[in-house]
């Protein structure tokens, strides 16, 4: 081999390991313990609930989409009654719209909701800190507390509720208008914490006695009203024992 030939073979090989480091580089970290929930191609592992909505739910581009105007309902996942765990996904609107993340979601026996959940709630831009980034009891037979977005509630045994504000907490300013922004949702025993774009938004531990409490159920992704349009995608959980 000349001179020529062996410094064509160093270059090529020079190139090869810059283009491996980029790769890498772009590779996101590492997140041990979470899996997907998302194969990206289909609605595999999960189902709706009511099943007549069945068409309100779509995959598209690599993305779950949810249209509002084929049915108020919830995407729920398939793995059964989940009580403590880690999840995070990825939400857009292209325009206005509210939905949020269900969790140890059952059946409401009062029959006054479909079901009884803790929410985790977030919408548009500029629908409002009761929605955006906020808490929801979807507790018909207990009381519904207010959690708005920068709030931290604890619910005493007595069912008294006592709030102060989360320092740091996720602004407007911190969410993009029509693009993806990102949620952390982690659940442990009797407190449970959400978070937008690696900012807390609300947060709530409650002493209620355990019969009271939702301690395990079903994660559902809602769709809340006619005319909107909410994307998902990224999404991964890590169940905690």
């Amino acid at each position: 081999m000349n001179d020529s030939s062996s410094l064509i073979v160093v270059l090529a090989c020079v190139a090869c390991l810059l283009v491996s480091a980029g790769a890498a580089a772009a590779e996101p970290a590492s997140e041990p313990g979470f899996v997907s929930m998302f194969d990206g191609k289909s609605l595999r592992g999960w189902s709706v609930m009511p099943a007549k909505a069945a068409k309100a739910w779509t995959v598209k581009d690599g993305m779950i989409v949810g249209d509002g105007d084929k049915g108020r309902c919830y995407l729920v996942f398939d793995k059964g009654d989940i009580a403590d765990f880690e999840m995070k996904l990825s939400y857009r609107f292209p325009g206005k719209g509210n939905s949020g993340i269900s969790i140890r979601a059952r059946k409401d026996p009062t029959g006054k909701r479909g079901f009884q959940s803790y929410h985790a709630d977030f919408g548009h831009l500029g629908i409002g800190r009761q929605v955006l980034g906020a808490w929801d009891f979807h507790t018909p037979g207990r009381r519904e507390h207010a959690c708005l977005r920068g709030d931290r509630l604890v619910i005493d045994k007595h069912d008294k509720p006592t709030l102060t504000k989360i320092e740091g907490a996720v602004t407007p300013a911190d969410i993009h208008k029509g693009g993806w922004n990102h949620v952390h949702v982690i659940a442990k025993g009797n407190n449970f914490k959400f978070f937008i774009n690696g900012k807390p938004a609300a947060e709530f531990t409650e002493h209620l006695d355990k019969k009271r409490r939702l301690d395990k159920g079903m994660i559902q992704l809602q769709l809340h009203d006619p005319g909107m349009v909410v994307h998902f995608k990224e999404l991964r959980i890590k169940i905690l024992k």
